[in-house]
């Protein structure tokens, strides 16, 4: 039952990173594909109905995250309270920054949100691949599970590194040009003429940068976190994770360079980021937060999760749940289909 939460759980925040994804990779392109104030606005416009609701996905995760593993919710939000009121706050600037521009027509007002779109959705991306690069390398936990790492120390890895290290910039900067060339395939689904072109562009020039980076953090991950490379020796079938991920990179190329190929790359874009996350899962488990000071310290999906008979009762509620939330998502999907249009009600 453990396992089966800890899979649940990676799925969940799995579907965040998918969905919420191209609408960070959206704001992270938005001042550089858009030119104009029109095209601008047809990319709030193509994110518009959905970027808040992809969001429940985050908060899905942390729920269940604290209700299938008390003591992981604990350590992590405690160790990691700093940065996480830092993406707080980002998210909310990035909420704010879509919803007020429209208030005010003036030259000031809208290219100051425009910014803080960006800036707030690129530094977004930065601190959620830092917190999965602290997760794959491990935090200094002590004997009663707790844990207090600083924003930064010296940048180099050690019992007193920081959040911030050399590896986990490497992971967030991975995430970063992930999430662009995610949202610049979305945007070149959504949209026609020029910004298409421009975020096609985009997209085209970030796949370097996310094969580079998937190269230099999977290297380096082998060196980092032995854990990764013991679990796929001793279960040969989880290589699926990374041929998925490395199937997806090469069709995102493949794909967009073809002739009304956009929602086949988009759909490849998504694979890579399923086969990304769903091997560092993979690799970790049994852990669910590493310890890079003394390896039997770590917690583990046994002895951070509830009792097996919570576990069991809150799956039979978990599962209604999100066949309700499947289906909302679907609808919303299925009606805002297609190119998007300035002439219908909205940003």
């Amino acid at each position: 039952m453990e396992t089966l939460w800890y899979c649940l759980v990676a799925a969940m925040i799995t579907l965040y990173v998918v969905f919420d994804g191209f609408d960070l990779g959206a704001g992270i392109i938005h001042l550089y594909a858009a030119r104009t104030d029109r095209e601008r606005r047809e990319v709030l416009r193509s994110i518009g109905p959905v970027w808040d609701g992809n969001e429940v996905w985050l908060l899905a995760a942390g729920g269940t995250l604290y209700f299938a593993f008390p003591a992981l919710y604990a350590a992590s939000f405690s160790g990691f309270y700093l940065p996480l009121m830092i993406v707080l706050w980002l998210l909310m600037l990035r909420g704010i920054s879509i919803e007020f521009r429209g208030h005010i027509d003036s030259p000031v007002w809208k290219p100051a949100w425009d910014a803080a779109f960006c800036v707030s959705s690129a530094l977004v991306a930065v601190f959620f691949g830092a917190a999965l690069g602290n997760v794959v390398r491990g935090v200094p936990l002590d004997a009663a599970g707790h844990f207090f790492e600083p924003l930064w120390t010296d940048f180099r890895l050690g019992p007193e590194s920081g959040i911030l290290d050399w590896y986990t910039l490497l992971v967030g900067l991975a995430a970063f040009f992930t999430l662009a060339e995610h949202g610049a395939l979305w945007v070149t689904l959504k949209t026609t003429g020029a910004l298409q072109k421009r975020a096609r562009w985009v997209s085209l020039t970030a796949w370097w940068g996310v094969a580079a980076l998937t190269a230099i953090i999977t290297f380096f991950t082998f060196r980092i976190q032995p854990q990764v490379l013991a679990r796929l020796a001793e279960h040969p079938w989880g290589h699926v994770f990374p041929a998925l991920a490395l199937a997806g990179l090469f069709a995102m190329r493949w794909f967009s360079f073809g002739r009304d190929a956009e929602l086949r790359a988009f759909l490849a874009s998504c694979a890579f980021i399923a086969g990304m996350l769903a091997s560092a899962a993979f690799g970790i488990y049994p852990y669910v937060l590493p310890a890079s000071t003394d390896p039997a310290r770590a917690l583990t999906v046994h002895n951070a999760a509830a009792s097996p008979y919570g576990l069991k009762v809150g799956l039979a509620w978990w599962i209604p749940g999100m066949i309700l939330a499947g289906g909302y998502f679907a609808y919303v999907y299925r009606h805002f289909r297609g190119k998007v249009r300035l002439q219908d009600e909205g940003y």
